[in-house]
């Protein structure tokens, strides 16, 4: 079902539900089905329709979703990039495959008729990018049961209904924070977009919110601001590994935590809804391919939901294999059916040192627990001997970082010799793609060109 005719059922139950609300505005449910009938009809005046691809690049959430919306109840396919993009940018990321429209300015209403959804599961019907943490952006497409059947799974998991207010802290350029949205839209609860400076009136709303679907490293900072509302009771974290004591510190404040591993391209692989660890998402096969003996695999997946490619048929990480099966290049521990996965990160972050693999996100786990770290990024820096020494480069909590004495001490007592970094670094401020997750190669890169924001600690 298009998510549009999800939004049209619930204004004709519930017209005066808030659907959306954002810097540019707040809908009700009517007010969106009768937007985005609109835009529709612009659209389809224009002659898009299905088969067509419509790149959206709006500032404002309101006016983006409504967008987003009409595309769909018009039969195209959705792209959504940074409004910041202009022609060639977008060129330069869909390949060869010319957008058939650009939106940059909110889509205009057409008097008419009401258009009805015409729309099969199999429809080619939406796309997005890939988070670019490890290289640049890729445009992902996806047939339409892929996105919308797993809405279902997803609002069991997390005890979401039509009552809920879901909180959205992040831009929707990120497929993450994307299909927050319009899961949220699609259950018939209240979508709230703050952006980075919400006025007091969309502050008051996030504060009232009773869900938040973000990446981990915002849950501190959620928590903090929902402090004695006592509104929040569901965390939805996607997008990167729980910060060790993360699911805790929710727990204390009454926020029991949903955290689920992914990638764009897979979409939901595995669930982990209790801290019992993650467990294969429903519908959703694991196989975790070792040689003999070998301490880590690549984890490959088979699922309704996986995405069919890129767009232009670009190169990019996903990979498929005999018998429905995809990898994105994941690795993690020997799994069995009825196992917990024990997720390592992505092969592309593994760093080859002297002969040994060291997984950049077990390095990283364990330098997020010295006090005064933030977050922190572990890339290979080149070595004439040994071909790469681990490096860490820390975001510090507070105005200075931890000393290297501390780090080298928590270090020798949470990793191996291996493991542990030969050189640290450290910066005012983490880059990140635009789900807020570490830009990795950014990070390496930024470091390898001499950065004067980058400070050695010696």
């Amino acid at each position: 079902m298009p998510v549009a005719e999800h939004v049209l059922r619930h204004a004709a139950e519930r017209p005066a539900r808030p659907a959306v609300c954002g810097q540019d505005g707040e809908l009700s449910y009517a007010e969106l089905a009768a937007n985005l009938q609109g835009a529709a009809r612009h659209l389809r005046g224009r002659g898009i329709g299905p088969g067509a691809l419509v790149a959206i690049g709006l500032a404002g959430p309101v006016a983006l979703l409504t967008a987003v919306l009409a595309a769909d109840l018009a039969g195209a396919t959705p792209l959504v990039g940074d409004p910041a993009w202009g022609r060639e940018r977008w060129v330069r990321l869909t390949g060869a495959v010319m957008p058939d429209l650009l939106v940059t300015e909110p889509l205009p209403y057409a008097p008419g008729p009401a258009m009805t959804p015409h729309a099969a599961p199999a429809d080619l019907a939406w796309a997005c990018f890939s988070s670019g943490s490890t290289g640049r952006p890729r445009a992902v497409l996806r047939r339409r049961a892929s996105w919308t059947d797993s809405f279902a799974h997803l609002s069991d998991l997390a005890g979401i209904g039509a009552e809920d207010v879901i909180l959205v802290p992040g831009p929707l350029t990120s497929s993450l924070y994307a299909f927050a949205a319009v899961h949220a839209l699609a259950a018939g609860a209240t979508a709230v977009l703050p952006g980075r400076r919400p006025g007091r009136e969309l502050k008051a709303r996030a504060e009232s919110a009773t869900v938040v679907h973000l990446v981990p490293h915002l849950l501190d900072d959620v928590l903090r601001r929902q402090r004695g509302s006592g509104a929040l009771r569901t965390a939805v974290a996607g997008g990167a590994a729980l910060a060790p004591g993360g699911r805790a510190a929710a727990a204390r404040a009454g926020v029991n935590v949903v955290a689920y591993y992914g990638a764009t391209e897979l979409s939901f692989v595995a669930v982990d809804a209790d801290g019992g660890g993650l467990r294969p998402f429903p519908g959703v096969e694991i196989e975790v391919r070792a040689e003999p003996g070998a301490a880590l695999g690549e984890v490959w997946v088979r699922s309704p939901w996986l995405a069919d490619g890129y767009l232009g048929d670009v190169p990019g990480p996903l990979r498929r294999g005999a018998g429905g099966w995809a990898s994105v290049g994941d690795v993690a521990r020997p799994y069995r059916e009825g196992e917990v996965l024990r997720l390592r990160g992505r092969g592309e972050g593994a760093i080859q040192t002297g002969g040994a693999t060291v997984v950049a996100e077990d390095v990283e786990e364990v330098l997020r627990t010295v006090p005064g770290v933030g977050d922190v990024v572990v890339v290979g820096s080149p070595h004439p001997s040994l071909g790469s020494v681990v490096t860490a480069i820390l975001e510090a909590e507070g105005a200075s970082p931890p000393s290297r004495e501390l780090l080298e001490a928590m270090a020798r007592g949470g990793l191996d010799a291996v493991q542990r970094p030969r050189r640290w670094y450290a910066v005012p401020s983490l880059p990140r793609t635009p789900s807020g997750k570490p830009a990795r190669a950014l990070v390496a890169a930024r470091l390898a060109g001499g950065d004067p924001d980058i400070r050695r600690l010696v």
